[in-house]
């Protein structure tokens, strides 16, 4: 009986670890707050605005590169309200279109909603970097999966936004996105 309760014991204390490090420690460990004091300070109207680029690549699950993208995205504001268009172009030759609309708040909140994303997404920028967070539906292609989805960027000194996503399914991450976005034109 020692035996079994030693071993339920210590199930449970791996269990709490990896729960502990996984809320405190990681990439779903960040908070706005982490942010606050950061410079330069990211405001969305004026970081996400007119004609970007976009460079990314997609982990898979075992942490491998799956793909890589380009997009291009069109950004127009009217008040708080902000409309952006992206055209992804994929290493496969395949592309996807999607159109955010946004919509900001108080205290640096924003909504956020798109064709893909059912039920829309809610965002806070603080400091130097924007918190989103959304259900994603993935390309019928990719199996129509909707995903949970964290999504921050940061601003960098130079204007560079990096961009950081994890896509997870029953609280498992299936993938991982990295890229970087800046105004066309620029290097």
């Amino acid at each position: 009986m020692d035996e079994l309760l030693y071993t339920a014991l210590g199930f449970l204390l791996a269990f709490a670890a990896i729960y502990v490090r996984r809320r405190m420690w990681s990439f779903h460990g960040q908070t706005a707050e982490d942010y606050e004091d950061g410079f330069p300070a990211f405001d969305l109207e004026e970081h996400l605005n007119g004609k970007m680029v976009c460079d990314g690549v997609i982990f898979g699950p075992l942490g491998r590169v799956t793909s890589t993208f380009n997009a291009e995205f069109d950004i127009k504001w009217d008040g708080p309200d902000g409309v952006m268009d992206e055209v992804f172009h994929y290493n496969d030759g395949s592309t996807q279109n999607r159109q955010w609309v946004i919509k900001r708040g108080d205290d640096g909140a924003f909504t956020t909603t798109a064709d893909d994303v059912p039920g829309g997404g809610a965002g806070v920028m603080s400091g130097s970097a924007v918190r989103m967070t959304y259900r994603i539906r993935v390309p019928e292609s990719a199996g129509s999966h909707v995903l949970d989805t964290v999504d921050w960027m940061y601003l960098t000194a130079d204007g560079t936004i990096v961009n950081r996503s994890q896509f997870r399914k029953f609280g498992v991450k299936v993938a991982e996105l990295v890229a970087t976005i800046k105004p066309k034109g620029t290097s």
